[in-house]
């Protein structure tokens, strides 16, 4: 585990709208950073890099610029759900983490039950983003 203090890159996987109904947490974004910014601030640690992604290669060198430059000492994902979204193999990427030597963390935080109400508000919030709307 990494020391108090430490920099966290928190995963939230790209999931399509079309998935909402049936995925709501996997579409949510905001909410998977959220868990992750709670997480790490339980743990004294701060999130400096929030990654966004689907089905990248685990060793994608955009996922490594941050640690090499040392601005980053750990990556932290929700659950095991975001991480198998997020990359073409998420124990691939847990692989590579270790033969780099990189924490990965999961939050294993509960998942918020969406009502149609929250639904609605993600929706909103990722089918108008030009509109100027910021999802309040």
């Amino acid at each position: 585990m990494a020391e108090a203090g430490a920099r966290v890159a928190a995963i939230a996987s790209l999931t399509p709208l079309a998935e909402l109904e049936r995925e709501p947490f996997l579409v949510d974004t905001r909410s998977q950073h959220a868990m992750c910014a709670r997480w790490a601030a339980e743990r004294g640690f701060t999130v400096t890099r929030q990654l966004l992604l689907y089905g990248v290669r685990p060793d994608h060198p955009g996922l490594w610029v941050d640690i090499e430059a040392g601005v980053v000492d750990l990556f932290v994902a929700p659950n095991e759900r975001v991480l198998a979204r997020a990359f073409t193999s998420a124990d691939a990427f847990a692989a590579e983490c270790a033969r780099r030597r990189v924490p990965l963390e999961t939050a294993r935080l509960d998942e918020p039950s969406y009502s149609a109400g929250m639904k609605a508000g993600v929706h909103r919030r990722l089918s108008m983003p030009t509109a100027g709307y910021d999802g309040r």
